[in-house]
C-alpha cells in the first residue's frame, strides 16, 4: 500500500511531504483559517466577510469583482457576502450607479465597529501563530513569503 508521506527510498521525482514548502504552506493557511474562523465567530463574521470589510475599509470604489479577488471568493459567492453584510447594516450600497451598473459599497458605522473588533481578533490570532518566532524570524518569514509570491508571478499586496 502506498502512503502519502514517503520514506527516503522514494521513487525519483516523488514529493516528500515533510519537506515540501508548498504543503507547509498550505498547512499553515489552513491552520490560520479555521482559528480565524473559530475567533471571529464572536462578533458573527466568517473570514471572507472579514476581508470584505477589511478591503471595503482599505479602498474606496471598489467593484463586486476586485472585492471578490481580494476576499479569495468567487463573484456570485461576493454578491452573497455582500447581501448579507447589509442586510446585517454592516454596509450600505448607493440606490444607483453613478457609472456603470456597480452600485457603490460603503462600512456603515456598525460595520467600522465591527471591524475594529475583529482587526483585534485577526490580530491576535497571527500574534499567537508567530508568538514562537523572534521578531527578526518574523520579519524574515514575511520577507521570504512575499519573495515566494514574486518568484511566481503572484499577486502584489495592492493587486
Amino acid at each position: 500500500m502506498d502512503s502519502i508521506c514517503q520514506t527516503p527510498d522514494m521513487e525519483k521525482g516523488a514529493l516528500d511531504l515533510d519537506l515540501s514548502v508548498g504543503y507547509a504552506l498550505k498547512r499553515a493557511a489552513v491552520a490560520l483559517r479555521a482559528a480565524m474562523d473559530r475567533e471571529l465567530r464572536a462578533v458573527g463574521l466568517s473570514v471572507p466577510q472579514y476581508a470584505c470589510l477589511r478591503l471595503l475599509a482599505h479602498g474606496t470604489g471598489l467593484s463586486g469583482s476586485e472585492l471578490a479577488r481580494g476576499a479569495f471568493v468567487t463573484r456570485q459567492s461576493m454578491h452573497v457576502l455582500l447581501r448579507g453584510l447589509q442586510d446585517r447594516g454592516l454596509l450600505a450600497r448607493a440606490a444607483a450607479a453613478p457609472r456603470g451598473r456597480a452600485l457603490p459599497v460603503a462600512l456603515t458605522e456598525a460595520g467600522r465597529d465591527v471591524l475594529t473588533r475583529a482587526d483585534e481578533i485577526v490580530a491576535g490570532v497571527e500574534r499567537r501563530m508567530t508568538s514562537v518566532l523572534s521578531e527578526g524570524a518574523r520579519h524574515r518569514l514575511l520577507a521570504d513569503l512575499a519573495a515566494c509570491v514574486d518568484a511566481l508571478g503572484g499577486p502584489g499586496p495592492d493587486d
